[in-house]
């Protein structure tokens, strides 16, 4: 059925194929077996991270907050909107890279009322160098 140079070649062509194949799922396998290296970059999240991010929460955070400082997640304004939103608890704003959904706490009309006269006095008392564009300020510029 088939003479010596069919049969040759479809050893060869046989061989081929596997030989190819074998080279082509090497791309695919790790450099080296039993070595792992570490894609994690190491993120320090907020105080409050996992934790209860209420009204009495961000004021301790915000006791903290120096805004000479450059920004970070253990140095940040909680008060502080950016884009019409307040950040987690590790000063995070939604649609950024590790934003993560914090734990809110129970609101109640008397509590906004007091948490308004909170804001009121804060922003009549800023801190010492809470001025837009300082270093511990997610805003650069005046928002519209």
């Amino acid at each position: 059925l088939w003479d010596n140079d069919a049969k040759n070649k479809f050893i060869m062509f046989k061989s081929l194929a596997i030989i190819t194949l074998a080279a082509s799922a090497n791309a695919f396998a790790p450099a080296s077996f039993g070595v792992r290296t570490s894609t994690a970059v190491f993120f320090e999240y907020g105080e409050y991270d996992d934790k209860l991010w209420d009204n009495d929460a961000k004021k301790v955070v915000y006791a903290k907050w120096d805004p000479a400082t450059a920004r970070s997640t253990q140095n940040f304004n909680p008060f502080e909107t950016f884009d019409g939103n307040s950040p987690d608890a590790s000063g995070i704003y939604p649609g950024q890279n590790r934003y993560k959904d914090p734990q809110r706490g129970d609101v109640s009309y008397a509590l906004m009322q007091v948490e308004r006269a909170e804001i009121e006095e804060r922003n009549a008392n800023p801190k010492a160098g809470d001025v837009i564009g300082c270093e511990g300020c997610m805003n650069k510029k005046p928002q519209n």
